[in-house]
């Protein structure tokens, strides 16, 4: 029986050619991105030896890349974070809402991701937390978690907002818990969907001129006539002439099945694995759903060249923080406010769950984890006894100052 089809695979065919096509553009999160997926769990980053202490079988446990865009990765990271999560689900009501950037200002992302995806986050925390706070719809402050993803189906550049947020919230003096109207069949969600919409399109385009007028945006290739304030006022007027597409869905029936429906937000990649299909004389089939075609499941064919290119339109600047929560669920005091919350709603925290073995032995092991139980006599512990040393290999290298030159006047990501 032959292996299953990796993204990795699909990356060591198309390599060379995409190299010499989009190599002087590419960026340094997306060189290391494609380094990192090709040398995953291979004999190029080393590894260690294992044995089972009961049964004495022994294999080669090759070093994960650990890097976020990677497929193979998140297995563990997933499994770690949602562990956490699951001890600060309250037993009330979750929304899913979506927040999407228009294909109008989505180009302007690509070269200023750090800046444009920073305030999609805002704009959609602020629409969520004002909307709710007004009496009119709610009343209170919420919990929002937000997750952004930047692809879609297909793998091209669709950047969108994850929200999962709470039926209910703290009145304004954090006195009381305030429910939300479940009486309301034609209205799940505490507000209407034009309304998020279009208060989220307002808050965008304002943060928007903001980032402008400061400098903060960087406009370069085919973006460059932007740099003209008319030219800028222009673009923003046909981005609002129609109301964003702000989705609400109805409530989980259960916490748990929202922990269930995070788990394919969090630590997503553009594409997965198991959604490969083929990959014959430098092409690869995949499937995808064509939602403009009642969501029909459909197998898409590309060059891998084109494939990879599209995986790294979704790399992420160093450092970028791509799960961030608000409300009363903000970092600072989530403990404390989780706490208030509970006593309010007359519920205990729940202890902490620990993760079954079997879900973390789905994927393969991350190289801190020194044993396992041993898949041949499923009794003993698989132990380290040798380290495998790492064989170097580098992708070729460019002069960095002839590299940012022309990642900004032609950065492949923007064709």
């Amino acid at each position: 029986m032959s292996a299953a089809l990796e993204v990795a695979d699909v990356f060591r065919d198309g390599e060379s050619a995409f190299i010499a096509r989009y190599g002087h553009a590419l960026r340094g999160e997306q060189r290391q991105a494609l380094r990192a997926v090709i040398r995953c769990r291979t004999a190029e980053l080393g590894g260690h030896v294992q044995r089972c202490d009961a049964c004495g079988q022994q294999r080669i446990q090759y070093n994960s890349c650990r890097n976020r865009h990677c497929p193979k990765c998140q297995a563990l990271a997933r499994a770690a974070w949602l562990q956490k999560r699951e001890s600060e689900l309250l037993p009330v009501p979750y929304f899913h809402v979506v927040f999407t950037l228009p294909h109008k200002l989505a180009p302007l992302a690509l070269q200023n991701q750090r800046v444009i995806y920073g305030l999609l986050f805002q704009a959609a925390a602020r629409t969520l937390l004002e909307i709710a706070a007004d009496p009119r719809h709610l009343g209170a402050r919420v919990g929002c978690l937000m997750v952004l993803h930047t692809w879609g189906q297909n793998l091209m550049h669709h950047p969108h907002v994850h929200a999962i947020v709470t039926g209910g919230g703290l009145s304004a003096d954090g006195s009381r818990w305030i429910h939300g109207r479940r009486s309301q069949r034609r209205r799940p969600f505490f507000a209407p969907v034009k309304v998020l919409s279009r208060v989220f399109r307002g808050k965008f385009i304002h943060l928007l001129k903001q980032a402008f007028a400061s400098g903060r945006l960087a406009l370069h290739g085919q973006l460059q006539p932007l740099r003209d304030p008319a030219a800028f006022e222009q673009r923003l007027n046909h981005a609002v002439r129609h109301d964003w597409v702000v989705y609400a869905k109805r409530p989980f029936s259960s916490p748990t099945c929202v922990l269930k429906y995070l788990a394919r937000y969090t630590h997503g990649v553009a594409i997965s694995n198991r959604r490969l299909v083929a990959l014959h004389d430098g092409q690869v089939s995949f499937r995808y759903k064509d939602y403009a075609d009642r969501q029909q499941s459909k197998v898409l064919t590309l060059q891998t060249p084109e494939f990879i290119r599209r995986f790294l339109l979704h790399t992420l600047p160093r450092s970028f923080v791509r799960i961030r929560y608000y409300g009363f669920l903000a970092n600072r005091q989530r403990n404390e406010q989780l706490e208030h919350c509970r006593r309010l709603l007359g519920v205990e925290p729940e202890p902490t769950p620990v993760v079954e073995e079997k879900a973390l032995l789905a994927e393969p092991l991350a190289p801190q984890e020194l044993c396992r139980r041993c898949p041949a006599c499923q009794r003993g512990k698989l132990v380290i006894i040798e380290v495998v040393p790492s064989v170097p290999r580098l992708l070729p290298r460019r002069p960095r100052l002839l590299t940012l030159r022309v990642a900004q006047a032609q950065p492949f990501d923007t064709s």
